[in-house]
């Protein structure tokens, strides 16, 4: 009898300090559960997350600065 077997799950190499779920939705502007479902398929590494981000032509939210 053949055994199916899962497909192991590489773990990533964190590239870069993680992101948080809420400073990442708050950088690029995102709803809640689009970063969710971002952060949860990417991972926390805000090189991976920024790169992707920049693939899909989205440039970051800055929050405005001068009044300080």
């Amino acid at each position: 009898m053949t055994q199916i077997r899962e497909p192991e799950r590489r773990t990533r190499v964190l590239r870069g300090r993680p992101y948080s779920l809420d400073e990442f939705a708050s950088k690029y502007g995102l709803r809640s559960d689009q970063a969710e479902s971002l952060f949860t398929r990417f991972g926390p590494s805000s090189i991976e997350l920024d790169l992707l981000m920049a693939a899909k032509r989205r440039a970051p939210v800055l929050p405005d600065r001068i009044a300080e």
